[in-house]
């Protein structure tokens, strides 16, 4: 049994950095190549991980070279897995585009086996998720089988949040699963069709979700931080910089498994936000997704610089 249990996929992350994006049909030099582990809920739980948190991973792998990473990615963290191995397909991976100039980045992903976790993969894993103290999932998976894994955990008591990432159509009954949503600002807008590009009108877009059944919205903005909003109140945590952004790509990861650690311990909401904007802040310092989440004494570190 782990405090905190993620559902979701590894893929094996190919990053390629250059000036530009090329135009359809046409090639351009890149400056830098990468391989390296990712996939949302594979860096979620080394996020975790590494910020001190007991974490098993649910997910499904191929039989090949990229399930190697994972396991070996998962093993230096001290992420502990429940997987399904799947010969009759591939371990996933993911195209990613680095912009030179602003470590802004697009993706595609392929999440081969992961993409076939099934409601029945969750079932067989039932007690990890009813033992946790927090469960966690996201939208790379099929949604039926994180529907499954949300209504485990809520029957269970167990807090729920959803990283609405990819952004995807999602019933209300769906949401209503969800104690905390996890959303940026452009999955915000897909969920709520309304535009998050201050934070006034990120309250507005939580308030949607709230009425359509979320019990909490945590909105990550970015360069602007982080905003809470429940039916009680709200408040905006501003980021947290460790230094020069490198690498926005698995920021996101990296504040969700943060701010479930700080959770799992107790600490109270505002507190909890910022421990998540914390290892955010180092994060996109580096180069990678998993192999850029910090240590939880750096986190720990960051934190009591800032005071």
């Amino acid at each position: 049994m782990s405090d905190i249990v993620i559902l979701g996929i590894f893929v094996a992350d190919t990053a390629y950095r250059a000036d530009r994006q090329p135009k359809m049909g046409e090639t351009i030099l890149g400056t830098s190549f990468a391989l390296g582990p990712g996939g949302k809920g594979s860096n979620q739980s080394v996020a975790a991980a590494m910020a001190g948190g007991d974490v098993t991973f649910i997910s499904r792998l191929g039989k090949d070279a990229f399930a190697d990473i994972a396991r070996a990615t998962w093993a230096k963290a001290g992420v502990k897995s429940a997987i399904t191995e799947d010969g009759e397909s591939y371990t996933g991976a993911a195209y990613i585009f680095l912009e030179n100039a602003t470590g802004n980045n697009a993706i595609i992903v392929a999440a081969g086996a992961a993409g076939r976790i099934s409601a029945q993969d969750v079932e067989a894993n039932r007690s990890l998720i009813e033992g946790a103290k927090v469960f966690i999932t996201q939208l790379e998976q099929p949604i039926p089988a994180a529907r499954r894994a949300l209504e485990i955990a809520r029957a269970a008591g167990v807090r729920t949040i959803l990283n609405p990432a990819p952004a995807a159509e999602l019933d209300d009954a769906f949401l209503a699963l969800c104690d905390i949503v996890t959303p940026n600002e452009s999955e915000t807008e897909s969920l709520t069709g309304l535009p998050v590009t201050t934070i006034p009108e990120a309250e507005t877009a939580a308030r949607a979700l709230l009425a359509r059944g979320v019990g909490a919205c945590l909105i990550t903005l970015g360069e602007r931080g982080a905003l809470y909003v429940d039916r009680d109140r709200s408040f905006h945590v501003p980021v947290i910089s460790a230094g020069k952004v490198l690498d926005t790509t698995g920021a996101g990861d990296a504040f969700n498994g943060g701010f479930a650690v700080a959770l799992t311990e107790g600490r109270d909401l505002p507190d909890a936000v910022r421990f998540g904007c914390a290892t955010a802040g180092i994060s996109v310092t580096r180069a990678g997704t998993a192999p850029a989440m910090p240590a939880r004494a750096e986190i720990d570190a960051l934190l009591a610089a800032q005071g």
